[in-house]
């Protein structure tokens, strides 16, 4: 049986459809997390949540991560600490008219959770929250808000967007770009390489004897920058280079065409994997058939 090494934390509930995916298949599944998130701002966001909609101007808030959702979650939490016994919850900004456009189910469901967590202060959770499964992309997101909101008499609408460090420039020039929207851009979240993945390698090399990795699975670019250092330290990255003399070799599998390209071209490391589509089985699916041809 070979082992798969999964360059991503896994589900924090229920089954995760990657180490699934493996174990059909055959092969020994290991999840390392390799990114941390740290969440920046929040007296910048906490303000503009005590302050309200109608103070800032807003007619919508956009988040495209559940990163951003928790960094919401975290400022509400810091009005709750500052106002632990209000007995006036009129008193408090209410958001719950306001839309919330979100990439992906996942998102949805996290910013509906908000409420139920903090009964006392509703007002300040995610209410209307659109988007979702009709929009699992960036640029799915840009024009499903551009269909749904309405401007009238060519009205202004001011959009908060709550953004982390690496997100694409995608969404905000396709809402730019169409004359009516301005973009009050937030950074939330920051994400840096794990500071305990050297640790969490060690101990899955430990877990698992070495000899029988097959695979190592690149999800993201900027993962892949930070942990193949690490990973040259322990595995033959496809190479028969001098100083990978002794260390076992190990196939390298990309989620898709994005972080293969950078794989190849900014960390020259051969690639014997792209999935067809950035899907749990699509990806070993494509694994497997390496493997059996």
């Amino acid at each position: 049986m070979k082992h798969v090494l999964l360059l991503r934390a896994p589900a924090e509930e229920g089954s995760d459809g990657y180490e699934t995916a493996c174990e059909a298949r055959g092969y020994a599944p290991l999840s390392v997390p390799v990114l941390e998130t740290v969440i920046v701002n929040l007296e910048g966001l906490t303000s503009k949540i005590s302050a309200g909609p109608q103070v800032e101007g807003l007619s919508g808030v956009i988040i495209t991560s559940k990163r951003a959702i928790e960094a919401w979650r975290k400022s509400i939490e810091e009005i709750v600490s500052q106002n632990p016994h209000t007995q006036n919850p009129d008193s408090l900004a209410d958001w719950r008219q306001v839309p919330f456009y979100v990439v992906g189910d996942a998102t949805a469901l996290a910013a509906s959770k908000i409420q139920a967590s903090f009964p006392s202060y509703s007002r300040l959770a995610p209410a209307d929250i659109r988007g979702g499964s009709q929009s699992g992309t960036a640029e799915r997101l840009a024009r499903f808000i551009l269909e749904g909101l309405p401007s009238e008499d060519g009205e202004r609408k001011k959009l908060l967007y709550l953004t982390g460090d690496k997100n694409r420039d995608t969404l905000s020039q396709i809402l730019s770009s169409s004359g009516n929207i301005d973009l009050d851009a937030l950074e939330v979240y920051r994400t840096t390489g794990s500071s305990s993945f050297r640790s969490d390698l060690k101990a899955a090399m430990e877990k698992k004897p070495i000899g029988d990795w097959g695979w190592v699975i690149y999800f993201a670019p900027s993962a892949a920058e930070f942990v193949t250092p690490f990973l040259c330290d322990v595995f033959q990255l496809g190479t028969t280079a001098q100083e990978f003399a002794g260390k076992p070799p190990i196939k390298i599998a990309a989620i898709g065409p994005t972080t293969a390209t950078f794989l190849q071209d900014t960390l020259k490391l051969p690639v014997n994997v792209v999935a067809s589509k950035p899907t749990p089985d699509e990806l070993v699916s494509a694994i497997f058939a390496v493997d059996n041809a």
